[in-house]
């Protein structure tokens, strides 16, 4: 879980959204989207307006700027070392279940 948070927290998500044979048997040819993903971090500390979370074990320095009404212990959407939003702690831990789910999900295949 770890690695796939450390992941999340540093490269943005591909998804392949189609593939199909070339000509003659050449390779196959995968198109790709890009998209960044937030995920709920918590903050455990803040300083003015830069704040550290913690997330899978993992912790990092954030902004905290449009997000003024954070503080410690809030849990906060984290895109691109931004906070965006706050989360109540139950919509948080709920986000964090699904993306363990995915990330096992993703180790079984």
């Amino acid at each position: 879980m770890r690695s796939f948070l450390n992941l999340l927290l540093l490269l943005p998500v591909s998804i392949p959204l189609r593939s199909r044979l070339g000509c003659a048997g050449s390779p196959t040819v995968v198109y790709y989207f890009s998209m960044c993903l937030a995920v709920p971090a918590l903050i455990t500390n803040i300083e003015g307006t830069m704040a550290e979370v913690e997330l899978g074990g993992v912790e990092t320095r954030i902004s905290i700027l449009f997000t003024p009404e954070a503080k410690v212990g809030d849990y906060v959407v984290l895109h691109a070392g931004y906070a965006i939003n706050t989360l109540n702690t139950e919509e948080a831990q709920e986000t964090l279940k699904l993306l363990e789910q995915l990330a096992q999900t993703d180790a079984d295949s």
